[in-house]
């Protein structure tokens, strides 16, 4: 079972297309997928505003939260995350929320370092034509990718 949740994405272009690169994924390997409701990016931007610094951790919980509770009404036996593909995510922090967040909603969180087959996913999803996001996906993460400041381009 998958769950699509990623209210931090910027802009809602590159939500979709993330969106519709699941989708097809999932229709190709018949895997279930829970999608959220609506585009909320302003709860996001609401919550890290003059906080940018501990963004991630926010996001992590929002995350992880949102899918223990998933978990917890669906009756999983365990909720994980695709944070712990990306070698570019902070895995202690990912793994430290998930698992606190796992006992307080009585579902364990499955922690495993998914990042030794991060090659192998790239040279697959190349494979598959599949979308290929190219910044973790929140507006300040889209800044640091793309922005080069005048003494960086040089």
């Amino acid at each position: 079972m998958g769950f699509f949740y990623n209210r931090n994405i910027h802009p809602y272009q590159e939500y979709r297309r993330r969106e519709d690169a699941l989708k097809t994924y999932a229709e190709q390997v018949d895997l279930e997928v829970i999608y959220q409701d609506g585009y909320d990016i302003e709860t996001f931007l609401q919550n890290v505003a003059f906080r940018e610094k501990d963004r991630c951790s926010y996001c992590y919980h929002d995350r992880l939260k949102t899918a223990a509770t998933i978990a917890t009404h669906g009756k999983f036996d365990y909720f994980t995350s695709t944070l712990l593909q990306s070698k570019f995510q902070e895995h202690d922090m990912v793994r430290s929320i998930g698992e606190s967040l796992g006992k307080s909603y009585g579902v364990p969180f499955l922690y495993r370092d998914f990042r030794e087959g991060w090659k192998e996913g790239i040279e697959t999803s190349k494979s598959l034509n599949m979308y290929r996001q190219q910044y973790c996906g929140c507006i300040y993460s889209e800044k640091e990718r793309y922005f080069k400041s005048r003494d960086e381009s040089r």
